[in-house]
């Protein structure tokens, strides 16, 4: 027989009161502040909708999280929000407002687990109590335009009920709103439905923006002014860009500047990501040299490079602190290894992942690499998938990786005598090869994930993996 923890006295208040509605709604004005957050999810759990609402409008704290307590977007108790909000806004005693966001991001429930008890190292209710004091004079907050805050996910479809609903009623109210949104993300052709959410929100409220769809430059270059109003944005990713076979060189110069000029507005730029972006190819200088601050994340993935553009990435300001690099699918077999070598050693001292997977790298320049590679101090993730290199330069690599004390993945690919004169697996071969490999780095220190995975099997597509033993598919190949 188990047994339950005694509710708490809390609890046992709050469930008292929604006992009887009508009582809980008289008497929410002189209800303690410690007793707002538990009667709040109590009534929220209950659908206690009339109290929720009066709630909303008498909520003593700055930030009311109500996406926290949402699993997937609830259009009723967003009306229930919005409609405290209206008697919010509709009161006559405006300096006693205190509520200025209402939060419906699924963010962390901290708030909620804090009042609840859960979270017993949280800020106590007394310091929550000290920090819903503004700042500002309760008359001059009172003035301030309420916040509503929510991440979106913009696609090529309809809009679901929840945020038509939302915008609708932020468009109704402008004059007294701020819609913000801290992570956009946009799936599929724009339309004039994401031109519209655009110009709704409060683009300097943007921190990271995902762009996941084919574009035709024109059609990003349309855009592209939106981006410039994004002046804290922290992360740009922007995918799938694809160039029309009739545009000239002239015309993707242009677009690209209508593009890049945006970036001298983006003084708080951290995190520079490009996939499958073809009109990259041979503007990367182009790209990187209107970026105002140091870069503290590069991602270029799936592109093609020109020579010059290899060349650019070791002299480009915006890389000479970066902690995260990822060049997945950049072919280098045709590419002096100077540059990246030269890169390495500018960033040895905050370099603190690296992936080049997939990216054809020879033995001759992966050697090249070696000597800068093993001053990366503060290095802790280290990919080396997808490239075909030999037993001897794989124990070359792992002596020059094993005082990387920092490393804590470290996934290197099958050596190439792995394989037969055909190419197929040989999987006793490679579980041998793997298992000196990791006695070789065992011998310096203990890894804590190291991983060794050949290149697909040309069977059932699956892949060898060696990790303290091998892992194969069960075609015939792996016989």
């Amino acid at each position: 027989m188990s047994i339950q923890s005694p509710p708490m006295l809390l609890e046992l208040a709050g469930s008292s009161l929604l006992s009887d509605k009508s009582r809980a709604i008289l008497d929410l004005e002189d209800l303690p502040i410690e007793l707002f957050p538990p009667l709040f999810v109590e009534a929220f759990s209950r659908g206690h909708t009339e109290v929720l609402k009066t709630m909303v409008h008498t909520w003593p704290f700055t930030c009311l999280p109500l996406g926290a307590l949402m699993r997937k977007p609830q259009l009723e108790m967003l009306q229930v929000a919005l409609d405290g909000l209206d008697m919010l806004l509709g009161q006559q005693d405006r300096p006693r407002r205190k509520l200025q966001v209402l939060d419906l991001r699924r963010a962390p429930r901290n708030f909620w687990r804090t009042w609840s008890g859960a979270v017993v190292d949280a800020c106590s209710p007394e310091d929550i109590k000290k920090n819903q004091t503004l700042k500002l004079g309760p008359a001059m907050a009172a003035k301030l335009p309420l916040k509503i805050f929510i991440d979106l996910c913009l696609t090529e479809g309809p809009m679901d009920e929840f945020l038509t609903h939302l915008f609708l009623w932020v468009i109704q109210r402008r004059d007294r709103l701020h819609l913000c949104c801290s992570r956009l993300k946009i799936f599929g052709k724009p339309t004039h439905h994401t031109r519209k959410v655009l110009r709704l929100l409060q683009l300097d409220s943007v921190q990271k923006v995902e762009v996941h769809c084919t574009w035709v430059p024109s059609t990003l270059a349309a855009y592209a002014p939106f981006l410039g109003q994004m002046r804290n944005l922290r992360k740009l990713l922007v995918s799938q860009v694809h160039v029309p076979a009739h545009t000239s060189p002239e015309e993707q110069k242009w677009l690209l500047a209508k593009l890049t000029s945006q970036f001298l507005r983006m003084d708080c730029l951290q995190k520079f990501c490009v996939d499958a972006v073809l009109l990259l190819e041979g503007h990367l200088e182009q790209v990187l040299r209107h970026l105002t601050t140091p870069l503290e994340a590069l991602s270029i993935t799936n592109c093609p490079l020109s020579e010059s553009d290899w060349n650019y990435l070791s002299q480009c300001p915006n890389t000479s602190q970066l902690r995260h690099l990822d060049l997945r699918g950049i072919k280098l077999t045709n590419f002096s290894p100077v540059p990246l070598q030269i890169l390495l050693e500018m960033v040895a001292a905050t370099l603190k992942s690296l992936d080049l997977e997939a990216c054809e790298m020879t033995d001759s320049q992966l050697q090249a690499i070696l000597p800068a590679l093993s001053r990366c101090s503060q290095l802790r993730i280290l990919c080396f998938f997808g490239n075909r290199i030999s037993m001897s330069v794989l124990k070359d690599l792992l002596l020059h990786t094993a005082r990387l004390s920092q490393l804590s993945r470290e996934l290197y690919p099958a050596p190439l005598e792995s394989y037969d004169a055909q190419g197929a697996i040989h999987p006793g071969r490679c579980s041998q090869l793997c298992a000196e490999l990791t006695a070789i780095l065992k011998e310096f220190r203990q890894p804590n994930v190291l991983i060794f995975r050949t290149i697909s099997c040309p069977q059932c597509g699956r892949m060898f993996l060696y990790n303290q033993g091998l892992i194969h598919c069960s075609c015939p190949t792996a016989a």
